[in-house]
This record gives structure tokens, sequence and C-alpha cells, in this order.
């Protein structure tokens, strides 16, 4: 393992028949079931975000030998059709983020890319160990919303869950991975103790606890291009074209964000 951080593995949906909006970020039960198999022969021990960053908050309490972290983004039927399986006969512990809006239930705004877990379903993560975070109402890109309308998309999050399950969740991810300081500030406000980017590289204490790092697994992800992952190996060449993309349109959201801001002035 890397001494330099920690993977922490960003999965969406798990599905054998995925449709096209989320095929290319999708992975196949049969996958999923073999990337575990792989972080079980490294002797791995996924932890969930909190315990992540209780260890880091207590440097007392030293971490595992070889931890990860497998997380779920948006909240789609696979995660338990699929997924819980796995992750209850290996003893893994993972984490679900859920765009609260997308769920099927009362909150449901129809926004879902797929078929979408319910809140019995939710229920039943949350009972096997899967720590539930946030990830927005309505899934929007956080930071080209305005200040009442970010608030409210972190907020109402927070509240759905904690009606629903009876605790407040602790941690976060940020749809499609995009934030700013303005973004993590309403986080850290609402109440959220930690929270992920993506990034594509390790996750590590100097990142601060609210621009942690995750690796993408695709559709495309091979098991051997898994498991130097899961090393920390080779993620340089393995997302290089996701960082070039990522260079550039940062640079199309901060001239996106500088022009609402001069409407926004002029008004």
């Amino acid at each position: 393992m890397n001494p330099g951080g920690i993977p922490i593995f960003m999965y969406h949906s798990i599905a054998p028949l995925p449709n096209e909006a989320t095929h290319e970020l999708s992975v196949s039960p049969a996958a999923f079931a073999e990337q575990m198999e792989v972080l079980r022969s490294l002797g791995c021990t996924p932890l969930t975000t909190a315990q992540l960053a209780w260890h880091w908050r207590h440097p007392d309490r030293p971490l595992p030998t070889r931890p990860v972290l497998i997380t779920f983004d948006d909240g789609y039927e696979g995660v338990h059709q699929y997924a819980l399986p796995v992750l209850t006969k290996h003893e893994f512990a993972s984490t679900l983020f859920l765009a609260t809006g997308w769920l099927r239930g009362k909150y449901d705004t129809g926004g879902g890319l797929d078929t979408m877990l319910g809140w019995d379903q939710v229920r039943e993560l949350a009972e096997s160990g899967t720590e539930i975070g946030g990830h927005s109402h309505t899934h929007p890109q956080l930071d080209q919303l305005s200040d009442d309308a970010l608030w409210f998309e972190v907020v109402r999050c927070k509240e759905i869950v904690t009606n629903e399950l009876g605790t407040p969740p602790e941690s976060f991810a940020y749809p499609y991975g995009y934030s700013s300081r303005r973004v993590r500030r309403a986080v850290r406000g609402a109440g959220f103790r930690q929270s992920l980017a993506v990034g594509n590289g390790l996750a590590c204490r100097r990142q601060g606890p609210y621009a942690l790092r995750r690796v993408t697994v695709r559709r495309s992800t091979e098991p051997e291009e898994f498991e130097r992952l899961a090393e920390g190996r080779g993620l340089g060449r393995a997302f290089a074209r996701d960082r070039v993309l990522t260079k550039g349109y940062a640079m199309v959201r901060r001239c996106r964000q500088a022009r609402r801001k001069a409407a926004r002035t002029r008004v």
C-alpha cells in the first residue's frame, strides 16, 4: 500500500445491464465481486468515511495496516441488490452518498438517472453497517448555485436523511466532484464533518477534511488496473486524460462564475 495516501474508491451504479446514462460509470456485479476479492487478497481493511476521519482526528489511534474506502454515489438500486451481499460476505464497511431527491419515495424530484433505491432499502443498508452520507438533494453543480440555492441543496439533503434514519449524516460527497471554498464552507456550516471530492488521487490528511480525493471505478476498469489502484500505483497513468479535462473545465467554470457574479452586481 502506498504510504503517501489511502485509496477511496468511488462507485456509482452496480448493474448487469445499465442504461446509457449510467453505463460508463457503472460496474457489473461480477466485476464488483472480483474487485472485492482483490481487496480481500491484498489484506485491505475497508473503513467508512467517518471512521477514516475519526482516525485522522485521533492520531493516537492508528489506522489498520492497509486501509481503503468503498464509496457509492447517487443511490442506485444495484447497491442494495448486488453490492450489499458481497460486502456482507466479506464484512466490508462502505459509505453510500445519497442524492435525496433522486430516491424513490415522497421526496423524489424525478431526476434519477436509472432505477434508484427506496428508503426501506437505504435503512437495510444502514443496518448492515453502511454509512449513509449526503450528496445534495437534486445533484446540481453546487459551485454554480447562488448562496441560497446551495444552502438549500445541502441542508435539505441532511434533513431528509436525518428524518428517515433517525441520525444526522456526518459525511458528504460533492456532486460531480465539484466544489469551491464557498461550497466547502456551506457543507461545513450545515454540520457535515468531512466531505469527498474526486481528483483521482490518494486521500491524505494534508488535503483537509473537506476535500479528500477519490479514485473513479468505471465499467472499463480491468482487474489488473484495479489491483494497481488498490496498491496506490499507476494513478497518474490511469487518469492522465481525466486530469487534463478537469483542468480545462475548471477554467470554464471559473469564467462562468465570474460572469454570474458580474451579472448579479449589475442588478
